[in-house]
């Protein structure tokens, strides 16, 4: 190198400082890639993202190639720098050369090419991942010993690459995902976390409570049977025998008109119209429920406690709300929807789900206790309440409209904000 004229010392210095600067964007770009993006880019056939991903698969062998070629071309340019310093001004110069390169390599080297990849880590580890793996067969000798001298060392502290588990998102880091991902269409995103909370919420927590369970009792005459079946807006009713725990079978809506226009209608054929009733335990989640529905090719369920007891109907829509909301045009037929009045007071029947409440008011009613708002008033009040009491309920000031022997059946709340899919005019 003595040979070279002083003039070619300058090139050959940029183009190291030029070269450690690629080395430290690469290492920064590689390991700011999103793993599950990465994924999704090399299955698609990205040639860039499939070198980037089989380089990260080792990263012990990325990282070595890396801070080889960074480190040759760091020291090789302190040489330079020595030479060209020397040939100026001698060794006087020698210092304050190092202080210039010290001072060039940190913002063109360091500072620079990592804050470029930091923002552009996509671009930049792509394009670099095809040099990075010609490197690394051309030197995988040395980078194969200097990989076996440091995982030596980290095994003498109890750590091997072995040892090392790709973890997938946890559900509240996919919440969080969802609800940074900048989506503007808040319904899509509420969908999505809709369905990340069916593995917490179970059946007990949306299914139609035992007092609001419509049936057919075939112990009734056939005009009663007749009004009822007539003036019904569910796809499936049951049948019993005097009482709901009597079940003897669930009777398909449609099968029954179908069979009204063929053979006319005989109430002594309903049970033989009937399908077996299908019990479900009150603890199953919601997700799980789901794939038992389509398993099964059902979408109706009796919701049962650990003694037997009927607690509900759990029917497919309810699951579906869960992830899609309220369908309006379902519920304004029932008696559940929550009802805003001329002066801003809230209307909301007693049987309604604490969980349901709170999603649609964004309100935050305890729910580690009572389902229900009649659960969470006769758990405070600890005794049968009476029409016109008032109470304060985590915040929220209501007063008892109407009761029945078993409970609270309508409150009163004071809250003028309320949900636009689930508020009906009085």
């Amino acid at each position: 190198m003595n040979t070279l004229p002083t003039w070619a010392f300058y090139p050959i210095l940029a183009g190291l400082i030029m070269g450690s600067g690629f080395f430290s964007a690469s290492e920064t770009a590689l390991m700011r890639l999103g793993r599950y993006r990465l994924r999704h880019l090399a299955r698609h056939g990205h040639r860039g993202a499939r070198l980037a991903e089989r380089l990260l698969q080792r990263p012990d062998r990325v990282l070595g190639i890396i801070l080889l070629g960074n480190n040759f071309l760091n020291i090789l340019s302190s040489v330079v720098t020595t030479m060209l310093a020397l040939r100026l001004g001698g060794d006087s110069t020698v210092a304050i050369a190092t202080g210039v390169l010290t001072f060039v390599m940190l913002i063109i080297a360091e500072i620079a090419p990592k804050t470029l990849a930091a923002l552009k880590p996509e671009r930049l580890a792509f394009g670099a991942s095809y040099v990075l793996v010609v490197l690394l067969k051309v030197l995988y000798p040395v980078v194969w010993l200097l990989n076996l001298c440091a995982n030596g060392l980290l095994r003498l502290f109890g750590l091997r690459l072995d040892d090392v588990e790709e973890s997938g998102l946890t559900r509240e880091e996919l919440r969080s995902l969802v609800m940074e991902s900048g989506m503007h269409q808040a319904r899509r995103q509420q969908m999505l976390l809709g369905v990340l909370e069916l593995e917490e919420a179970t059946v007990e927590d949306v299914m139609v409570p035992r007092s609001q369970i419509e049936g057919i009792d075939i112990d009734q005459d056939k005009d009663s049977i007749c009004r009822q079946i007539a003036v019904s807006r569910h796809s499936h009713l049951p049948l019993f025998r005097s009482s709901i725990e009597d079940t003897v079978g669930v009777l398909n809506m449609r099968e029954l008109a179908v069979n009204l226009v063929e053979t006319g209608f005989d109430p002594t054929q309903l049970r033989a119209l009937a399908h077996e009733p299908y019990f479900i335990p009150e603890g199953t989640t919601l997700a799980r429920q789901l794939v038992n529905f389509r398993q099964r090719n059902r979408g109706w369920a009796l919701v049962v406690d650990e003694y037997g007891d009927i607690l509900g109907v759990l029917t497919l829509e309810n699951v579906l709300q869960e992830i899609a909301g309220e369908l309006s045009q379902v519920r304004e037929s029932e008696q559940d929807v929550i009802i805003r009045e001329a002066d801003g007071k809230l209307l909301i029947p007693g049987y309604l789900g604490v969980k349901r409440v709170n999603r649609h008011l964004g309100w935050k009613l305890p729910t580690d206790g009572p389902r229900t708002l009649n659960g969470l008033v006769l758990e405070q009040l600890e005794t049968m309440p009476e029409s016109g009491a008032q109470l304060d309920i985590n915040g929220h000031r209501a007063e008892i409209v109407e009761t029945n022997k078993s409970g609270v059946v309508l409150l009163r709340f004071d809250e003028p904000a309320l949900h636009k899919s689930t508020a009906h005019e009085k």
